[in-house]
């Protein structure tokens, strides 16, 4: 993959407003009406390629406006197609968002809709994913749909039951890309990359571009516009680090909590069990906590999350499910009581706080068995952070024994966990050659790490 002999496109890193980026009048209408000013960096690099149907790789920012840099451009480019042509009737799809989780496909789905209010109907907008009834998807997609937001797995679902079809996909957007081009899920892609044309424009777009994973968009760019605006610098967001004994963790956390009086806290931990667990342990403390992970119903998950965004829960303990794409207004703080098995789940944790241009503040919390791990995510991130202390809880300067007997070892990486892959590819190898198997189980797989625990649902 390279740029060096793409055309040249025209420069938009001086745009004022979102009508010099070639954006039509009801989707500028509609961001003046939202009161979005000012593009960001990478609306104002990215979407002008976009129009001009140019595959993209784009790494920024969380809270950079990712999620409106592809879905505007391709609002337009559906508009202007029904203004030229007649809409072929059947179960076809314009525009496939495929993501990693139900949270994010729900949250893109309502911003695609949002986005798309001055064209007054005229463009359909779905999202499927499970942990809900397919038959009412099923419903929804009958007549087929400009856009489609979907998880891969119940998308595999629905297109076994005929429900839709990707032979007319124009342009494949993969949200959130990193997780979505893991070798663990690589059977899933690759059966629908095969159900679509060729020739199509493609969008990939992330906060964290791994070199394992960059390595494997070769096969699925042409000649793509390569953006890679992340920055330290233009963060908003203040992080901190806390040396601790493990069996303080607790009590440093709930003092913190206190002391500090954050409107509301987002704590993050690796395991389902460790939810509950925390969120008793608070509860002795006076702390009230809601949890969320991938066990709880997607009704209840539901209520959690809008409860949350709402501001109706102050404190929030979940795994990783809620890492990835949730945008919640001005959230003060996220906290790291347990670190992430993967360090680009470090950023994507924290980038939950201080987006949009808000202040925010990430803390993670680290003993003595993590501190040789949080070097990495360091190494990983090209960040350095000072360790600090808080008076009460400092560290032992050895490891106490207890820390010992309950060190574990890291996960093992994706697909090699409880749900069993066939022969997994080697990263240097065109994964995307062949089409994947399309078993139903996996649906509802899940391992023991929680970054995997709903992925692809």
């Amino acid at each position: 993959m390279t740029s060096a002999n793409l055309p040249p496109v025209t420069s938009h890193d001086g745009a004022t407003n979102f009508a010099d980026l070639g954006l039509i009048a009801p989707i500028t209408n509609r961001l003046t009406e939202m009161d979005y000013k000012t593009p960001t960096p990478i609306q104002a690099k990215a979407i002008p390629s976009v129009i001009a149907g140019k595959d993209l790789l784009a790494g920024a920012n969380t809270g950079s406006g990712k999620t409106a840099t592809f879905v505007l451009p391709i609002l337009q480019k559906i508009h202007q197609a029904q203004q030229s042509a007649k809409k072929d009737k059947g179960n076809f799809v314009s525009a496939l968002v495929l993501v990693p989780t139900r949270e994010l496909a729900k949250q893109v789905a309502d911003s695609v809709k949002s986005y798309a209010v001055y064209f007054n109907g005229a463009i359909k907008s779905t999202a499927v994913f499970g942990g809900v009834s397919a038959n009412t998807q099923m419903l929804a997609l009958r007549g087929g749909t400009d856009v489609l937001v979907a998880t891969p797995g119940r998308l595999i679902d629905l297109i076994s039951s005929n429900a839709i079809k990707l032979d007319r996909v124009e342009t494949l957007v993969l949200d959130e890309a990193d997780r979505m081009l893991s070798l663990g899920f690589t059977e899933e892609l690759s059966a629908l990359l095969a159900l679509m044309p060729q020739k199509k424009q493609t969008l990939l777009f992330s906060a964290t571009f791994p070199e394992e994973v960059r390595s494997l968009t070769d096969n699925l760019l042409i000649n793509p516009v390569e953006l890679q605006l992340q920055s330290a610098d233009a963060s908003t967001l203040v992080q901190r680090v806390f040396t601790v004994n493990r069996d303080k963790k607790t009590a440093l956390l709930a003092e913190l909590i206190k002391q500090n009086k954050w409107r509301q806290a987002l704590i993050f931990v690796n395991a389902k069990n460790s939810c509950k667990h925390l969120a008793d342990k608070l509860s002795k403390r006076g702390i009230t906590a809601e949890v969320f992970h991938g066990d709880k119903g997607q009704g209840a998950r539901n209520r959690v999350l809008d409860g949350f965004k709402a501001g109706e829960i102050e404190v929030l303990i979940a795994t990783d499910i809620a890492a990835r794409g949730l945008d919640i207004e001005k959230l003060p703080v996220v906290i790291n009581f347990d670190l992430p098995r993967s360090p680009a789940d470090y950023m994507h944790r924290i980038g939950r706080s201080g987006r949009a241009g808000e202040v925010g503040l990430a803390l993670s919390l680290i003993a003595h068995a993590d501190y040789h791990h949080f070097s990495i995510i360091e190494k990983k991130n090209k960040i350095r952070l000072e360790r600090e202390t808080f008076v009460g809880f400092e560290p032992d300067e050895e490891m106490p024994d207890d820390e010992y007997a309950v060190e574990k070892p890291m996960a093992k990486p994706a697909g090699t966990g409880k749900k069993k892959k066939k022969k997994q590819a080697p990263v240097n190898v065109d994964i995307w050659a062949g089409i994947g198997n399309n078993d139903s189980d996996n649906e509802n797989s899940s391992t023991d790490d929680s970054t995997k625990e709903d992925d692809f649902q």
